[in-house]
Formats: structure tokens, sequence, C-alpha cells
């Protein structure tokens, strides 16, 4: 017997028991809070991060996607490598690393170095991801027992989503906006002192290859193409810099689909593609975090530097958004249960689409209940439509690559947010004479704009993602 298969069967023979197994899925679930936490609780502190450096609209931009463009990165990596390394090893790792990168982020004394701990944070983020999930899917072997194993740990992105621009709030005017950094030591500290104590090792039978060429390519293409969003609201669009980043972000993505075409074990299986299901959830993955992201960067200035709000009355600002997205996921997730995807995903999608319209009209005067029930009404989108979007890309592919499926829909998430902070806050800023104040609220219309026509992309993919035409690709790829 070859030593992987020894391993696992070790590990199989050691399965611990329903407390031990309640705890290993609270470390994994706390751990992915404080990474799903700190893709936005640095949103509500950007105008005390601005203040600290005297930084630009493209500096906080570079504060937010730092962290979320490498976790985009690197997730489909380090899921692999923890199946090859071992789960719990790389687990451990990225506690350390993300732990260290807080510490970091929170002494930092120039905004240079605050985006480079954040890229350190999300090398460690980017870790923790997916080896919880391996973790609990092989603690909870029992098929009905490892389904509501997966959604509670879940429900942490969610969560996370929702608790950050609050918890931010709180912390930044009773601290410091440094303290949105310090909050995740003790969490991470307590996690991997549990780890070690309880979370058994476990490797994958037959571990996948890394992948080194497609991984670069996706960085390189990432990076490029961000850094020219950015850039290019600043230094203009037409520059050759920024033509040279575009031109090398396309070769990358052409590249990365020839190459991945004729490998054995890809890092991605474009072949996946031809699944409309499939495609569709990325996509949508990608529209609903873009007007995420969108959303939330525009509104923490808009709120601060426009309103005058404090931090945390910015935060409370938002807490019908975060309400409906806590309270309504989990009925989202029983509707998708009961009656499908689409009226899930059709609903939420116009939902976002009807907030955005309300928010095109923005000034530094609009009545309060207003904003209030445009809020609502994203987090309501939000909060319909992410639950959906995991059951949709798993639907679309064999039961054997359902891994695999989620994998990319969480990898499309961080994507989407990336390009939501990228984009909405370039053209915001593309309406300003390089000053956040009252002019921001009437330059963000292009944006809420936007996230409109993202929500209304939404719906329209929700309804045809789950026609016959749809499911009979599913079932040819199957």
């Amino acid at each position: 017997m070859d030593t992987v298969n020894t391993r696992e069967r070790v590990a199989e023979q050691a399965a611990p028991g329903r407390r031990r197994r309640l705890l290993i899925l609270g470390i994994c679930s706390m751990s992915l809070l404080i990474v799903g936490l700190d893709a936005t609780i640095v949103n509500v502190a950007l105008p005390s991060i601005q203040h600290s450096f005297g930084s630009s609209l493209a500096g906080l931009q570079w504060t937010v996607d730092a962290y979320t463009l490498v976790l985009a990165s690197l997730l489909m990596l380090s899921g692999s490598a923890a199946d090859r390394l071992g789960r719990r090893r790389v687990f451990q790792t990225g506690l350390i690393v993300f732990t260290a990168g807080s510490l970091a982020c929170a002494l930092a004394p120039s905004l240079v170095l605050l985006v480079a701990f954040r890229v350190a944070q999300a090398i460690g983020g980017a870790m923790l991801g997916p080896s919880t999930m391996s973790i609990v899917r092989n603690t909870f072997t029992e098929p009905r027992e490892r389904a509501q194993a997966i959604g509670v740990f879940a429900s942490m992105f969610g969560i996370s989503m929702a608790l950050g621009p609050v918890l931010g709030g709180f912390l930044v005017s009773a601290i410091s906006w440094r303290a949105v950094f310090v909050v995740n030591l003790p969490v991470g500290l307590a996690a991997l002192v549990l780890a070690a104590r309880f979370v058994p090792e476990s490797h994958a039978l037959r571990a996948r290859r890394v992948d080194p060429v497609g991984q670069v390519l996706v960085i390189v293409a990432l990076a490029a193409l961000i850094y020219a969003i950015i850039e290019g609201g600043r230094i203009g669009f037409g520059t050759t810099r920024i033509v040279i980043l575009l031109a090398v972000a396309a070769g990358c993505v052409i590249g990365l689909v020839r190459y991945e075409r004729r490998r054995v074990e890809p890092l991605l299986d474009v072949r996946f593609f031809t699944s409309a299901p499939f495609a569709g959830a990325a996509a949508i993955a990608v529209c609903l975090s873009a007007a995420l992201g969108g959303f939330l960067f525009m509104n923490t200035l808009y709120l601060q530097d426009v309103r005058g709000l404090s931090a945390l009355h910015a935060g409370l600002f938002m807490l019908p958004t975060a309400t409906m997205m806590i309270v309504v996921a989990p009925i989202s997730g029983r509707l998708t249960g009961r009656f499908g995807a689409r009226p899930s995903m059709c609903t939420g999608g116009l939902a976002v689409l009807a907030s955005g319209l309300m928010l095109t009209c923005l000034a530094p005067e609009t009545a309060t209940p207003f904003l209030l029930g445009a809020y609502a009404l994203f987090g309501l989108g939000f909060a319909l439509v992410s639950p959906p979007i995991a059951h949709t890309a798993v639907s679309g592919m064999p039961p054997a690559q359902a891994g695999v499926a989620s994998a990319v829909a969480t990898t499309s998430r961080q994507v989407g947010l990336t390009l939501g902070v990228a984009v909405f806050g370039t053209v915001a800023g593309d309406g300003l004479d390089g000053v956040i104040g009252r002019g921001f609220a009437h330059a963000t219309h292009p944006g809420w704009w936007g996230v409109a026509v993202l929500g209304l992309t939404v719906a329209v993919l929700g309804y045809l993602i789950t026609t016959r035409w749809a499911y009979r690709t599913a079932e040819r790829r199957a």
C-alpha cells in the first residue's frame, strides 16, 4: 500500500466524535469568517486611512484590492497544495501568515507598506479557504451531517460580508483604523492553538499536480487588469503604460485558455464552461460581488466624506443591508431547495437593479429613509442571489467535480469584489478634481447606473441558466 493511501486510511479510522467534529467546524468557520471580514471591514476605515496617510482615491482602492486580488489569484493553487501537503499543515501555515500580516497592517507606518502587508494577509487567507473546506468535508463523513456542516461553513462568507462594515465602524470610532486589523489577532492565535490540538491531518487519495504556468498566467492577468483600471483613471487609459498592461492581461487570458486545454491536470479546466449553469453561476458571482464591492466602496466614502458621519454611524447606516443578508440568506437557501434557483436569482437581481436606480439620484442631502430603503433593497438582492450561486455551479457539473465547481464560484466572488472596487472607484474618481468632498455624491451617479446594470445582468443570467437548454448543456458536459 502506498504512503498516501496509508495516511488517508489512518485518518478515516481515527474519525473524531460528534463533539470534536463540531469543535473542528467552529475552528474552521471562525477562520473563514476573519478572512471574509477583511474583504469588507476595511472599507469603513478608508476615510480614516486617507486622513492618516494623505492618500489618493487610487491609494484607497489598492488598500482594498491588494487583498482581494491576491486572494482570488491563489485560491485554486491553495486547494491543490492542501490536498498534497496536508490540509492541517496548510491551514496552520495560513493562520500564521494571515495573523502576522494582520499585525503588520496594524503597525504599518505608510500606505505603501499597508498595501504590501495586505498582500501578505491575502496569501495567508488564500491558504485558509480551501484547506478549511477540505477539513470540514473530511471530518463530516455522513452525507446529511456533511451537508449541514458545509451549509454552516458556507454561511460564514455572507455573515462576514454583512458584519464587516458594522464591526469596522465600531472599531474605527472606538479605537482607530488600526483596530480593524488587530481584531484578527486573538481569533487567529486561538484558531492556531486549537487546530494543533483538535484538527486531524488528512491528505487527498490522489492530489492534483500543481500548475505553475497556469498560476502565473492567472496572477499576471488579474494584476495587469486591475492596475490598468485603477491607474488608468489617474493617468489616462490612452497612455502607453496602460495600453501595454491591458494587452498583457488579454495575452495572459488567451495563453491561459490555450495552455489549460492541453494540460492533463489543469489549474482550471476551461471545458467546464461549456456547461451553461456552471459558466452562468460564475458570471453571476462576478457581477454580484462587483456590485457589492462598488456599493461598499462608494457608500463608505459618501457617508463619511460627504455627509460627515463618523465611522460608527456610517457602519450603522449599513445595518439594513447587513440585516437583510443575515436574515434572508438562509430563507433563500431553503427556497432554492424547494423551487430551484430561478426565483431567487431573478428576484434578487431585480432588487439590486432597483437599489442602483434609487441611488442614481444620490445627493449630499438625500433623505435618510430613502437611503436606508435603498440599502435594504441591495441587501435583499444580495441575500437572495448569493446562496443559489454555489448550488447552480455544483448542479451544472458531474458529482466528482463538485469541489472544483465550488472553488471556481468562490474565486469568482473574489474576482468580482476586486473588479468592483477598481471599476467603480475609478468611475467615481473621474468626476472629481482630486478631492473627495461634497461633489463625490454626484460623481458616483455613473457608478450607481453600473450597479443597476449588474443587477439586471444577474436577473437575466439567472433566468437563462435555469432553462431546459442550459440543463441540456450540463448533461452533455456530464
